[in-house]
């Protein structure tokens, strides 16, 4: 069998923030594909830019494996790669480029070869595998090493005779279970750990246990896996969970699901393989208000050692939730986080700012209803039309100039809306250091009250407050540039 190479186009180094907060985990669709590749008899290595400098770092590994393909395999589970960030595109067209230059056929696998086709196979790619790749991929190795003509095949799409073949599309998988483990010995865990401990104190690592999301907020992308869901058994997590700890002394996960535990009944098994197991771990999810209302769910989340649960909150206004077919109410996000806390479960939201008819009364609602229940944290971005969803139908005639960020902190608004594009950047600034001012100022009453509580955290807090609160009345004064008294002090 020829050697193929995987590698997969994500450089921590070229998305500045990201790069600071120094938190990587892992290309865990990368090794997934891997380890399909190798169980088919295939000579699979991996050459992981998550650290490297430039896409000219390949060229040693290229002369050194000698391979027959590469294969450029985004890890489809981040959401950092469904941005489609152009300057990681950038650099999937030089490794596509230096590959070439070696003799080697390239396949691209990713959120944004799926949305750009014409652009990959102009840079030189010969094969586009579109969404869930792994069995595509296989196949398509598979019927090039035989001689055989891969024209009728479903998943994937090339140029013959100088015309880019249609797309025929594959179902996804749906026993999930009958995959291989990722193929974790190809990366250097190590160095994660290493820099995880450097800037963290703890080391997390990645694992999936669905793939798909069926609910329709019409600005959320699914390029990969699409619409459906589907998930792993209980029974299947839990033993990848001790392998991992086991083999790498892990502290912490991240359950990477569009939706964690959305199958009835899913989380209370596995909550009670982990208790059965006595499998202590600690992870963080991805989940909806609207399926953590039941206390029962969040009593098995609490028990099988959830310590952090990200929801979509998006917006305080219940206009604005209805306009991206949200499918949530803003009381549910009270409720949810009452909820939580009440098991001692961390609660965090992601926020979005920007939406075609958001007003400035919509944003204090937002900025009010995080003052108000202050969640544990936040992540706050603008709206990002990404091909394939209603919401970038509705505005795509207004992206001629530009239509992806360069990194994930740009922010920048690519459509008309009520505020220019450098208001909302400033606002997403005020938003979070007036977050963390707040948190300073309670981490300071928490001090008067109970001295012997305060936590290395809290005091961190209290510490950073001064400079939070000058920051927040700092971008006040830029968004007022902007737009005159938008926002309260």
């Amino acid at each position: 069998m020829p050697k193929i190479l995987f590698t997969h186009s994500y450089f921590l180094r070229f998305d500045p923030k990201q790069f600071a907060q120094m938190q990587p985990y892992p290309p865990l669709g990368t090794l997934h594909a891997a380890s399909v590749l190798r169980d088919a008899g295939f000579e699979v290595s991996l050459f992981d830019p998550m650290f490297s400098v430039s896409p000219d770092d390949l060229i040693p590994c290229l002369e050194k494996e000698k391979p027959a393909y590469l294969v450029i395999y985004d890890d489809g589970f981040n959401y950092l790669t469904k941005m489609c960030l152009t300057n990681m595109r950038e650099a999937a067209f030089e490794m596509t480029a230096l590959a070439k230059n070696k003799g080697c056929k390239v396949i691209v696998n990713s959120s944004d070869a799926t949305d750009h086709v014409e652009e990959y196979l102009d840079h030189g790619a010969d094969y586009i595998v579109i969404g869930e790749g792994e069995i595509s991929l296989r196949e398509l190795l598979v019927r090039i090493e035989s001689g055989s003509d891969p024209v009728n095949m479903e998943g994937i799409q090339f140029r013959q005779n100088n015309q880019t073949t249609p797309l025929k599309k594959r179902d996804v998988l749906h026993d999930l279970d009958s995959l291989p483990f990722p193929a974790w010995d190809l990366v250097d865990v190590a160095e994660y750990k290493k820099r995880w401990l450097q800037a963290s104190g703890y080391f997390s690592l990645n694992i999936s246990t669905t793939r798909g999301c069926p609910f329709k907020c019409n600005w959320c992308a699914k390029p990969i896996y699409g619409n459906r869901y589907n998930v792993h058994s209980p029974q299947r997590v839990v033993q990848e969970l001790k392998n991992l700890q086991r083999n790498y002394d892990v502290d912490h996960f991240w359950m990477t699901d569009d939706i964690f535990g959305l199958k009835p009944g899913w989380t209370k098994e596995f909550s009670g393989i982990v208790q059965q197991e006595k499998l202590k771990i600690k992870f963080k999810i991805q989940s909806r208000v609207d399926l953590l209302l039941q206390e029962e769910n969040i009593d098995s989340l609490a028990k099988a050692g959830c310590e952090t649960v990200w929801v979509g909150a998006e917006s305080g206004s219940q206009k604005i939730l209805d306009a991206m077919d949200k499918g949530t109410a803003v009381a549910q996000i009270y409720e949810a986080t009452h909820l939580l806390r009440k098991h001692h479960i961390n609660v965090a939201f992601f926020l979005q700012f920007g939406y075609p008819g958001e007003t400035r009364d919509d944003i204090r609602k937002t900025i009010d209803m995080v003052m108000e229940l202050m969640p544990d944290d936040i992540g706050v971005s603008v709206s990002y039309p990404l091909p394939g969803t209603k919401f970038y139908e509705r505005v795509k005639d207004e992206l001629s100039a530009k239509a992806n960020w360069t990194d994930s902190d740009e922010l920048a608004l690519m459509f008309k809306n009520t505020f220019p594009s450098a208001f909302y950047k400033e606002l997403q600034r005020y938003l979070h250091k007036r977050f963390r001012s707040r948190q300073g100022l309670m981490a300071l009453k928490k001090l008067m009250m109970h001295p012997a509580s305060l936590s290395a955290e809290n005091i961190l807090q209290l510490g950073k407050a001064p400079f939070h609160y000058a920051g927040s009345y700092l971008h006040s004064v830029r968004m007022n540039r902007y737009r005159e008294n938008v926002l309260p002090g």
